[in-house]
């Protein structure tokens, strides 16, 4: 089981690199094993052009390295917040892609302005707060994951699979490390998109409510009818 998992989170490492979410090793993606508590994640620093399945690197859930000779990506405490706050994700990706770090950065929500971003998450992607003093020193990394579950105190993780850190990136997460960075990719477009279109039309409004809604429950709710049903 841990064998395959590093697997996947190989290839999702990969992924990212491929789809362009990361530059140099600016990046990482994570994904857990719950029956053994066991998270596997990219090394820290390491290129992803050299590095293999082999390299991942395995954790408990409390942060010990239980296999691996390299040592596990700095933003490892960060993602067992993660794990431990939304027991329902099972890979979560981080990445400093440009245009969602640009909302990150101006600690500025994405507004859901078009179905694109409706259809894949249900309302304006949030924005943590910054970090205080204390917290930077107390733990700089696990306090980043305490502020995003903080953040998420009245929001649904899987409606909203993604967050901004204020100052900082986006840290994006689902059913597995693939799904993670496909919402990786899907957050850097629609940020993208909300930049251009905020461009064009500085006064543009949220996309109304009746039509956000119906792009999401359309793919995502009870009776979604997106797709083909699995046989």
């Amino acid at each position: 089981m841990i064998e395959q998992l590093k697997k996947e989170v190989y290839r999702a490492n990969v992924e990212l690199a491929r789809h362009g979410l990361v530059t140099l090793t600016w990046g990482n993606v994570s994904g857990i094993d719950r029956s053994s508590s066991l998270v596997a994640i990219k090394p820290s620093g390491v290129d992803y052009r050299s590095m293999s399945a082999s390299d991942m690197v395995v954790v408990s859930t409390g942060g010990k390295v239980v296999e691996g000779t390299l040592r596990p990506s700095s933003d490892t405490p960060t993602h067992l917040e993660l794990y431990r706050a939304f027991p329902a994700i099972g890979g979560v990706a981080h990445t400093h892609s440009l245009y969602a770090s640009m909302f990150a950065q101006a600690c500025r929500e994405i507004p859901c302005l078009g179905t694109t971003h409706a259809d894949h998450f249900n309302g304006p992607v949030p924005v943590t707060r910054f970090l205080t003093g204390e917290e930077v020193d107390a733990g700089y990394e696990a306090w980043t994951g305490k502020i995003i579950v903080e953040r998420f105190s009245e929001c649904d993780p899987a409606g909203m699979p993604g967050v901004l850190v204020a100052g900082h990136a986006p840290f994006t997460w689902g059913a597995g490390p693939a799904d993670a960075v496909e919402n990786s990719l899907i957050l850097e477009r629609i940020a993208q998109m909300a930049l251009g279109s905020l461009q064009l039309n500085p006064a543009i409004a949220a996309l109304p409510m009746h039509i956000q809604r119906k792009h999401y429950q359309r793919k995502h709710g009870p009776e979604a009818y997106y797709g083909q049903k699995n046989k």
